[in-house]
């Protein structure tokens, strides 16, 4: 068993179902998040995302307890993730509104302040029209 083990190691085969389990997180962040607004436990939310990669890593042929053990590992990290993330969320969004406020404000004291000089000292002749 440790003879296969390590020979998939050598050979870079478990080494890129680790980066291809890591890919399946670009979607199932997304979704623990989702699940956890909704009002989920984060437990619950753990075992309805950890169900696609623990077949996933069976399909591949992983002994039984490689696959718990990456499982578990990718379950953990997307468990701190979300709670993480919606940490951060709740700082993160009332700065961006406040920065997106200011922005707007002083784009529109610029814009009226471009408006409310005079053609002549802006280089223009003045129409006669």
């Amino acid at each position: 068993m440790w003879q296969i083990l390590k020979t998939l190691l050598v050979q870079g085969i478990l080494a890129k179902t680790l980066l291809r389990s890591f890919g399946w997180l670009a979607w199932l962040l997304p979704v623990g998040a989702i699940l956890k607004v909704i009002g989920l436990p984060l437990l619950s939310v753990l075992g309805v995302l950890a169900l696609p990669v623990l077949v996933l890593l069976f399909v591949i042929g992983l002994p039984i307890f490689v696959v718990f053990i990456i499982g578990g590992l990718l379950m953990s990290l997307v468990g701190v993730l979300i709670t993480v993330g919606a940490a951060l969320l709740k700082f993160i969004i009332p700065v961006a509104l406040v920065v997106l406020v200011v922005q707007w404000v002083m784009r529109a004291q610029s814009e009226k302040g471009a408006s409310d000089k005079p053609a002549a000292a802006a280089g223009e002749a003045p129409s006669t029209i």
